[in-house]
């Protein structure tokens, strides 16, 4: 059993690792879904529909360059924390330092694509006119600077690694109040609009990588000097992690457009009800959305550490911690969703939408935040590809019959319970297979640089050389 210095998961309470690691790094998500909405609040003040619109559609395609910078993250924390569970820091600095160099290449490669064709691509989206005028704009200042936002996330995730909760915790918490102090001084003391807006983003993106790449560097030096050669030696293993983390994060937004395509056609007070349970959602559960991020070091210390009894423990105890939060969490929300019915003045079927998610709808993120868990150790035990196909999978079959049968039986209602029931098939699911990949963990190691197929011991290459230098 390992008890090195920086895999600090592999000794001392499961559950304390596991809580204290996901209530450290909502505090920064919340902050992030706080600002964003105060974000859209500024710009809806200035009076202009269309610049609200604007945004909306921006975010809207920026989500997907989001999506492909949580991809690397999650590749750059499966093989960190595997690393240092294993106590080869150096390998942990160089695949930290690789998937960052991954991440500034497609940060600047796709943007250029985006941006000669963006009239295109908000068009795609619906928006027209002025409205597609506008998000080009927001688009143009914040689109060039994707890269900044993906190196962030590649530092907070080695922090995570590490086992740096708190520090972890500051440079989202510290962006989101650049944003928010930025926002009202740039966009009506500076007079700029939607274009404020913007560059108040781009101001919060540096200060984050600065908060992130700081600490990882001098408390850890989780970083080595780069070099080409990195990125072409680690091309297939972080692209077999990151490729599939994309595919399935791009998924949650296909299942959200079924879900609001189905309460369409219940009308405007239906919309507005899910619009409402939308913006609740992230704030009132974002500890368990954290449990995405920090669940998988957890795991992968442990995996390459070779303890399977505590990636076994983490596993279960990951589980019970989403049970016990989302009880708390629908239980508060059940006592005062009158009070948020009026704060969003909320009447008829949306209120009466309000209060259905209050109770009992609400407990249905426990399967939600088990798929989490779920998707976590296949991708830190080497097989993300189940987290791809499952997610997928909740959000298409799982989704698409559920609403449409519930629509047809029980109306708007039925919609909603219909989104919660696919979940638990799909939960249900996830957590067997997850239980049993740990207890039959995959032998091969496409991970590990040593069993490289391109560069590690007996792979092609090693096995040219070799028979060069004159060995057998």
């Amino acid at each position: 059993m390992t008890t090195k210095k920086n895999a600090v998961f592999t000794t001392g309470s499961i559950m304390r690792h596991v809580s204290v690691s996901s209530f450290t790094a909502s505090i920064g998500l919340m902050a992030i879904y706080a600002v964003d909405l105060i974000d859209l609040i500024f710009i809806s003040m200035l009076g202009y529909e269309e610049m609200a619109a604007a945004a909306g559609y921006a975010s809207a395609l920026m989500f997907f360059t989001s999506a492909i910078n949580i991809g690397l993250s999650v590749a750059a924390g499966v093989l960190v924390s595997r690393s240092i569970g294993e106590d080869d820091e150096q390998e942990a600095r160089e695949y930290a330092t690789s998937t960052a160099m991954f991440v500034v290449f497609t940060g600047l490669a796709i943007p250029f694509v985006l941006l000669l064709n963006i009239q295109f691509f908000v068009g795609l989206l619906g928006a027209t006119g002025e409205v597609a005028e506008l998000a080009a704009t927001y688009l143009w200042i914040v689109i060039p600077f994707t890269w900044v936002s993906g190196l962030s996330m590649v530092a907070v995730t080695a922090l995570r690694c590490y086992g740096e909760n708190r520090l972890a915790m500051y440079p989202s918490l510290l962006g989101a109040v650049t944003n928010a102090v930025l926002d009202p001084i740039l966009i009506f003391g500076l007079d700029m609009g939607l274009q404020g807006a913007a560059w108040a983003t781009v101001a919060a993106r540096f200060v984050t990588l600065g908060f992130a790449f700081y600490p990882a560097l001098r408390r850890h030096k989780a970083f080595v000097y780069p070099r080409a050669r990195l990125l072409w030696r680690d091309f297939q293993t972080v692209s077999h992690f990151a490729v599939r983390a994309v595919l399935a994060t791009v998924a949650t937004p296909i299942g959200t457009a079924i879900v609001t395509r189905e309460m369409s056609k219940f009308g405007p007070e239906a919309v507005a009800g899910m619009a409402v349970i939308g913006r609740m959602t992230p704030v009132a559960f974002s500890v368990i959305w954290a449990l995405s991020g920090t669940i998988g070091p957890i795991i992968g210390q442990n995996f390459g550490a070779g303890n399977m009894d505590r990636v076994k423990r983490a596993y279960v105890d990951a589980l019970k911690f989403v049970a016990i939060y989302v009880m708390s969490i629908t239980m508060l929300l059940l006592v005062f969703r009158g009070q948020i019915a009026e704060l969003f003045g909320a009447e008829n079927l949306t209120k009466s939408l309000i209060f259905l998610y209050c109770f009992p709808v609400a407990l249905s993120s426990f399967f939600s935040g088990a798929i989490f868990v779920a998707s976590a150790s296949f991708n830190t035990l080497g097989r993300p590809s189940y987290s791809t196909w499952l997610g997928w999978g909740q959000n298409t079959l799982g989704t698409w019959p559920f609403v449409v049968t519930g629509g047809m039986l029980l109306g708007a209602h039925g919609v909603l319970i219909g989104q919660a029931l696919g979940s638990v098939v799909f939960a249900s699911i996830a957590i067997w297979m997850g239980w049993r990949l740990i207890k039959n963990p995959p032998q091969d190691n496409l991970w590990h640089r040593h069993h490289h197929p391109l560069f590690g011991h007996g792979s092609l290459i090693a096995y040219t050389l070799n028979k060069h230098a004159g060995g057998k």
